[in-house]
């Protein structure tokens, strides 16, 4: 496959999956995910590979979830219920039996902050900015997003970051068991590399046995999620949905109170 949307790169049994997208702050489409899928099981069923790190490109942003400029009541590919196989991502991530790093700079925003939910492991820069945008942007993640955010963060601060979208920083994230560990943004890569050393050190079949364990406990979110994304298709048909987008290219907030 020749990607378009990401970079990939294999070095020292570390392989590198960088959102490359920067003038949107790597928010993904149809294709991103097309890629994204193909990177993960690429270098998750490479015998030579070890750990995985997933990241954007830039100073500004890890991800910001999707393309807005290609949403207008459906995302314009041709592959899954939204019109993105962002569902087909989630489970790429959770059944690569790789250790998945989320390296986070700058923004981690609606559907990026899914991605660093969803990885095993996130190491993020004392710039980085988590959050939750979707009530704001006529949007919502019905699988990992949430039900898994809410193993990963406490039920009540999950519901505080989907029902608010409030902003988050590096530290609160740390505090909230979001992250895994902050560092200076000049330390990041190192720090990022010194951990995948220490992974790439450990059995595989070892680590592929804990992860596969770790995520039995949670697997019914799997189903929730294929349900609720068919939901989503549906929402992002309605008025109150495109308002989102729609107050967003016009530079105004939305009104989803006139749809209630």
């Amino acid at each position: 496959m020749d990607y378009e949307d990401i970079l990939y790169d294999e070095e020292h049994h570390v392989a590198t999956i960088t959102l490359n997208r920067p003038k949107v702050y790597n928010a993904f489409r149809g294709r991103t995910c097309e890629e994204l899928i193909h990177a993960f099981h690429r270098a998750g069923y490479n015998r030579d590979v070890g750990v995985i790190v997933l990241t954007g490109s830039g100073e500004k942003a890890f991800c910001t979830g999707g393309d807005q400029s290609g949403h207008e009541g459906r995302y314009e590919g041709d592959r899954g219920v939204l019109g993105m196989p962002i569902d087909e991502v989630h489970t790429a991530i959770r059944d690569v039996p790789k250790p998945v790093i989320a390296k986070v700079r700058g923004y981690a925003i609606g559907g990026g902050n899914v991605l660093a939910t969803i990885c095993d492991l996130t190491l993020a820069s004392e710039t980085a900015i988590f959050g939750q945008v979707g009530p704001k942007m006529g949007s919502v993640d019905p699988g990992f997003g949430t039900a898994y955010l809410a193993r990963v963060v406490g039920e009540k601060k999950a519901r505080e970051m989907w029902f608010l979208c409030r902003r988050y920083s590096a530290q609160e994230a740390l505090d909230m068991g979001l992250a895994n560990a902050v560092f200076p943004d000049d330390q990041l890569d190192a720090e990022v590399d010194a951990w995948c050393r220490e992974l790439a050190q450990r059995s595989p079949m070892a680590i592929a046995l804990a992860k596969r364990s770790f995520n039995a406990d949670t697997e019914s979110i799997r189903g929730i999620g294929g349900l609720g994304f068919l939901g989503v298709s549906l929402y992002y048909g309605t008025d109150e949905s495109k308002e989102g987008g729609l107050a967003l290219r016009e530079k105004r907030d939305p009104d989803f109170r006139k749809f209630a």
